[in-house]
């Protein structure tokens, strides 16, 4: 492996925070100085049985009697109970769950990066590129910093995430709404959210990198001209995006299958 130029590429971090479903995410920008953190994986659990899963997803619930501004304590004790790996917890420590989890689905619904929403998680090491003969190449070790997130992701139970989705729905409109949203559906501009990310090719092969004065482009233009938010979810590497993906399409279906 060789590193040597600097370079800004971002990356991003898809977990469900807020009704435990979707996609919850941090752009971070680096630096290339030095070698990737290593990360060992986690155990995936092991999922529940078709049927067993489709009753949890359609049994009703009722919704939560609260305020928005009293939910992030509520939130937070529902979501421990949604998986068994502890960093999920230390990740939802931050404030205004809700509210950030609607401002940050709602950029991915329309491509962008919901920088500003979401800080509580940067991957060990940086992110590195490797130089060929004369272009660059994402250094595939880099996506070993995001197998905690994907990991994590992967292991949320995806029945318990659609029942708080539900219970906490009216919370989340209500946050939609003081977005600037009176008239729209939250629940549509999620649905939108998670197809941008099912969008993201998984490519197998080296992803090649253009130099710029200070940054680095994707020498496929189809790739370069994928949304923010999906070259965020590229740059994780096609095992990462294959596991995303995978609970995504759950979480959809989950979502459609309304009691």
């Amino acid at each position: 492996m060789e590193e040597k130029k600097k370079v800004i590429l971002t990356g991003i971090v898809f977990i469900l925070v807020v009704a435990a479903v979707i996609i919850v995410y941090y752009l971070v920008t680096h630096k290339q100085t030095q070698e990737p953190t290593e990360v060992a994986d986690i155990v995936e659990e092991k999922p529940l049985e078709k049927a067993e899963q489709e009753k949890i997803e359609s049994e009703p619930v009722e919704p939560i009697d609260i305020t928005l501004e009293e939910s992030d304590g509520v939130l937070r004790g529902f979501l421990e109970n949604i998986t068994s790996d502890p960093r999920f917890t230390g990740w939802m420590r931050m404030d205004h769950l809700i509210k950030n989890f609607v401002a940050a689905v709602d950029n991915i619904a329309h491509g962008l990066s919901p920088r500003k929403q979401i800080n509580f998680f940067e991957p060990e090491g940086e992110f590195l590129v490797e130089k060929k003969e004369d272009y660059y190449i994402i250094d595939r070790d880099t996506y070993k910093r995001y197998n905690p997130v994907a990991n994590v992701f992967s292991s949320i139970d995806t029945g318990k995430s659609v029942q708080l989705y539900r219970r906490f729905r009216s919370l989340i409109q209500e946050a939609y709404e003081e977005l600037g949203y009176p008239d729209v559906n939250f629940d549509e501009t999620l649905e939108r959210a998670i197809k941008e990310l099912l969008d993201v090719p998984l490519i197998e092969e080296d992803i090649v990198l253009m130099s710029k004065v200070k940054s680095f482009e994707l020498q496929d233009p189809e790739l370069e001209n994928l949304s923010q938010a999906q070259k965020h979810l590229l740059r994780m590497g096609p095992d990462n995006i294959r596991k995303i993906q995978s609970k995504l399409r759950e979480l959809l279906a989950g979502f459609k299958n309304k009691p």
